[in-house]
């Protein structure tokens, strides 16, 4: 690949891709990766995707990729990409197909010695409490007038009707509400598909997770969050379902057309995109807000029947003090104002498989978190563990104030079911102590462990290039997969 003799380190952890690659390139490209990732990063497309997304009218300062770099649908999974406003483009391929999937952190209080001994049975409690699987049902069953309110309004729904507080409100980020959505712009198709799939978790990569708290690295930023060693913590990883999937679909296709009516040039028609001030940017954006919002609600719904075990199970051990640590939302693209050239601009930040990393001091950080920094949290495999981190002030610097998402896949969904027997990794993972619920071997299969990077590769380079920091690391102890 023509690509990789030109990427030319930087430093230590960051390799650059200047404009002379390409003629259409308007920036050059950045990736963040040691040695290691780069070699795999070039064993698919993305690399080529990083240079392709130089491209697009109206980018900023890079194009950027995290460790976490894989191969997507025209953005490389893990790429970061700034228009300037109020002319650049807006691109669903940098959002991606499940908008705002995120996670979200929940601290339980509880030691983990004593949901050792009710392990199973939380475990069964919450594999009945929350739907997985792909297709429809399982959730809430709204009507198309509470649709609307929770395509609107996200967690500020989730208050009003007693499923959220407003504590959990306030470490959401945006506080779960996306103000500029309009539930009209939500196609016809897109609303049938939601209104039954608010509070499920879906299949693919999505997960709950129930982990130990294993290592604290930054004490004073660990208790901010509630964190403690031994104590559990509980992890939700889902989206905007099949409501998200459905209006990046109906935007694609909308913008493949607007390409040529605005005379836009790409490398690559997967990065179908409109001005921001077009009426067909604008219609997407407000349908992705919406998504955003309806994701949000889902993650909180989710959170409400986590609660509920919880309370089943462990009633008669402890009084729980159940909180939400903080969400983020991995594809989504936000209004955000940053320096360029020393100066304050207006941006469409376009994260796609990437999470924002704000720094101490940043009014959009939660006030009991001004002083530490956003909450960063990093997903892995089932079997490694996961990472709590903080943004900074140099990813505010370099990237926007973006970090990576997770471990990032280096083999695909068809070559993990070639190479993994689903029964054996169960019995991999009980050896281990960690109790498996799925709903289907086949998606079981598809997201081994042996699928994804090194987690701790991948969060070692966002902290040895200054993304993040690192906070506490957790173990899991229970899995449930879609």
């Amino acid at each position: 690949m023509a690509v990789l003799n030109q990427l030319l380190p930087r430093s230590p952890f960051l390799y650059e891709l200047p404009r002379t690659y390409s003629p259409d390139m308007l920036v050059p490209a950045r990736l963040y990766a040691d040695s290691v990732l780069f070699a795999q990063a070039a064993q698919d497309r993305s690399l080529e995707q990083l240079a392709n997304t130089a491209c697009l009218p109206g980018i900023v300062r890079y194009a950027l990729a995290m460790p976490d770099i894989h191969q997507g649908y025209g953005f490389p999974i893990g790429g970061v990409v700034a228009t300037a406003l109020p002319d650049g483009v807006l691109s669903p391929g940098g959002v991606g197909y499940d908008i705002n999937c995120g996670v979200r952190v929940i601290s339980t209080g509880l030691p983990a010695r004593v949901v050792r001994k009710k392990q199973e049975q939380l475990m069964d409690g919450l594999f009945s409490a929350v739907a997985v699987g792909a297709g429809s049902g399982g959730g809430l069953a709204l009507n198309s007038k509470e649709l609307d309110a929770v395509l609107a309004s996200g967690i500020s729904w989730c208050v009003k009707k007693g499923y959220s507080s407003p504590e959990e409100q306030a470490h959401t980020e945006d506080k779960g509400h996306l103000q500029d959505a309009d539930p009209d712009a939500v196609s016809p198709r897109a609303r049938e598909r939601g209104l039954d799939q608010l509070g499920t978790l879906g299949a693919g990569n999505h997960f709950i997770e129930v982990d130990r708290v294993d290592h604290i690295y930054d004490e004073e930023a660990a208790r901010a969050m509630r964190l403690e060693p031994d104590t559990v913590c509980i992890w939700v990883h889902c989206g905007s379902r099949g409501l998200g999937h459905q209006v990046c679909t109906d935007a694609v296709r909308t913008m493949q057309v607007a390409v040529s009516r605005y005379g836009i040039r790409l490398p690559d028609r997967e990065l179908a995109c409109a001005p921001f001030n077009s009426p067909e940017a604008r219609e997407y954006w407000q349908a992705m807000n919406c998504a955003a919002n309806y994701a949000w609600a889902n993650r909180q719904i989710i959170t409400h029947a986590i609660r509920g075990v919880l309370e089943r199970v462990f009633a008669a051990e402890l009084s729980l003090n159940v909180g939400l640590v903080y969400d983020v939302c991995h594809n989504i693209a936000k209004k955000e104002t940053h320096l360029v050239d020393d100066l304050p601009r207006s941006l469409c930040v376009h994260r796609k498989g990437a999470t924002r990393a704000f720094g101490p001091g940043c009014e959009d950080v939660p006030a009991d978190y001004q002083h530490i920094g956003q909450p960063v949290l990093v997903p892995g495999n089932m079997s490694s563990g996961s990472f709590v981190m903080v943004g900074t002030q140099q990813a505010m610097e370099e990237t926007f104030g973006s970090c990576c998402h997770g471990a990032g896949r280096v083999m695909s969904r068809t070559a993990a079911r070639k190479t993994v027997h689903a029964d054996a990794l169960r019995r991999q993972l009980d050896e281990r102590g960690i109790s498996l619920r799925a709903g289907s071997s086949k998606g079981l299969a598809e997201e081994a462990p042996q699928a994804y990077k090194d987690l701790d590769r991948v969060v070692g380079v966002a902290e040895q290039a200054g993304l993040a920091r690192l906070v506490a690391r957790t173990l899991p102890m229970g899995v449930i997969k879609g």
